[in-house]
């Protein structure tokens, strides 16, 4: 699924200037989506993406949401993303609407970290209290 979205960006190279060209060989950036969609290049690519804006904003969301939690989402999460997709299609979808809605979600507040229980006394480093600076 993935490969047809690269295809259509081959014309841009690793810092984004357009080229024609790849090693002296011309750049083919077709291909076609899951859905029988074809893509030619960065025009078609945006058309696809805005035929189908329900899913990229969905896929975009739970990304966002992965990304902030910072593990997998599981399907407990779902209820989630689609709260917070929603809630931003209601704002035009803009993207502070989506990082507050990952920053007020939730799994976002009730996360946990490993690093996040208390250190035992031992670990715990010393401090000089009469420091002067």
């Amino acid at each position: 699924m993935m490969d047809p979205i690269g295809f259509a960006m081959e014309n841009f190279d690793a810092v984004g200037v357009w080229r024609a060209k790849d090693s002296g060989f011309p750049i083919d950036p077709s291909g076609q989506l899951y859905d029988g969609a074809k893509l030619n290049g960065p025009a078609s690519l945006r058309k696809a993406l805005v035929e189908h804006s329900d899913a990229f904003v969905g896929a975009f969301t739970e990304n966002l949401l992965a990304y902030g939690l910072g593990r997998v989402l599981e399907s407990s999460d779902m209820p989630f993303v689609r709260a917070i997709t929603q809630t931003a299609g209601r704002n035009n979808n803009r993207f502070s609407s989506f990082i507050l809605g990952v920053v007020n979600s939730v799994p976002f507040q009730m996360r946990r970290t490993e690093d996040s229980e208390p250190a035992s006394k031992e670990a715990t480093p010393v401090v000089a209290a009469n420091r002067r600076f």
